[in-house]
């Protein structure tokens, strides 16, 4: 399991992070998001620890501390939603009534 990483400088580089959480344990990868459009940082990342314990002790030690200018949001990761296949209709045109053409 990932630990979520939250209201990030974006100014921040990878090893800024391996710095901070590497105090609490092994940090085994980083990930920092970028938007698609503008290339820049998304203001979050995910950080894996060597082991939950590991990860426990972060998230206690850095959630709500202040961190280059700003009040970190640190928690567990939630598993990535599939935003694909919902079958939910997205308010598209559905047929029926009379049409505008």
């Amino acid at each position: 399991m990932s630990i979520y990483v939250g209201n990030l400088s974006y100014q921040v580089i990878e090893d800024d992070i391996r710095g901070v959480f590497g105090e609490y344990g092994t940090v085994k990868r980083v990930v920092l998001p970028n938007d698609r459009e503008t290339g820049r940082l998304r203001g979050f990342a995910f950080v894996d620890m060597d082991s939950d314990a590991q990860e426990a002790a972060a998230i206690e030690a850095l959630d709500g501390a202040e961190w280059m200018g700003r009040d970190l949001k640190v928690n567990k990761a939630k598993p990535r939603e599939d935003r694909g296949s919902s079958g939910s209709d997205r308010g598209g045109y559905s047929g029926g009534g009379r049409g505008r053409y």
